[in-house]
């Protein structure tokens, strides 16, 4: 095995993990401190690359692209969460989960109807565009760096949100009583609209730097919100730290597992079943491993209330 190539894909692993987790820091929040399924936070991600796609191609400058993203995928949560799922909270999760299921739905047909069926194609900011010496030997992508930065810098900002500001007490007060906070005079509406806000903005930074990765199209965001509700449960439910170390393991368990699990394979059978089979276990591997962990941790690595 290439030791440059596995340096390579543990970087590649990290940049998903770092995707991962602004989409798992978000939902984690929600269900952690609002005991809300949201399963149209994936759709979050989609309307943050969807803005980001259409700034960023009206003006040439993917940075004014994210500074609107990210406002517009904000209020749209806060629209979201003000019209729709405030009357949810003290619904059953089975309801919260058939709802949540319908606006993935709406959402989905009102993208169709704005931006049309077909997916846009962005470019990577030039500015990023080349690559960076890490290793001597070993160029990377300066945009996949830059989005692991991005990643580093969102959760250092979030310890110190939750850990050391006034509304971050506030936020795991809420998480451990609701009612002797909202009996303190504190605006408990106020402040899971507030939380869901955060969320949203997270799921929408996500998708505006998923945009020169992936192809923009409608339900682009579900598949990565499957990847990201395995997160949330190894790294346990309410935790930012657990979302950070779940989703770093989730996307180099899953980077490396599709690299290199073929090749591995090849060593002591044909090419062709081991392409097959390595394909397969590679997409179970993460699943496997959220079933050792909850086998060995029922409340995931790190969860918020032990």
């Amino acid at each position: 095995m290439d030791y440059l190539l596995l340096c390579q894909q543990v970087l590649n692993g990290m940049q998903l993990g770092v995707m991962l987790f602004l989409m798992a820091s978000g939902l984690t929040l929600v269900f952690g401190i609002m005991d809300l399924i949201n399963l149209a936070h994936g759709s979050l991600f989609m309307v943050g690359a969807y803005l980001c796609a259409t700034v960023y191609q009206m003006t040439g400058s993917f940075g004014i692209g994210l500074m609107a993203a990210l406002p517009g995928t904000a209020l749209v949560g806060i629209l979201i969460e003000t019209v729709a799922l405030r009357k949810l909270y003290a619904r059953s999760h089975l309801d919260q989960v058939l709802a949540t299921y319908g606006l993935i739905l709406f959402l989905n047909e009102l993208t169709k109807i704005l931006w049309g069926p077909r997916a846009l194609f962005l470019d990577v900011p030039g500015v990023l565009s080349g690559t960076v010496e890490i290793i001597p030997g070993m160029p990377y992508p300066a945009f996949r760096l830059a989005i692991i930065i991005v990643g580093i810098i969102v959760a250092i900002g979030l310890y110190f949100l939750i850990a050391r500001t006034r509304i971050g007490m506030l936020i795991r007060a809420s998480a451990t009583n609701r009612e002797i906070v909202g009996a303190l005079g504190v605006n408990v509406k106020l402040l899971y609209t507030l939380v869901f806000g955060l969320g949203a903005l997270l799921a929408g930074l996500a998708g505006a730097m998923a945009g020169p990765l992936l192809a923009v199209e409608v339900g682009m965001g579900e598949d990565i919100l499957i990847l990201t509700f395995v997160v949330i449960v190894i790294g346990g439910i309410g935790s930012i730290r657990g979302a950070l170390v779940g989703s770093i393991l989730v996307g180099v368990i899953d980077t490396l597992g599709r690299a290199f699990m073929p090749t591995i394979f090849k060593l002591f059978m044909n090419p062709a079943a081991a392409d097959g089979i390595g394909a397969s276990l590679s997409s179970m591997s993460i699943y496997i491993f959220m079933a050792i962990i909850l086998a060995w941790k029922p409340k995931g690595l790190l969860p918020a209330h032990a």
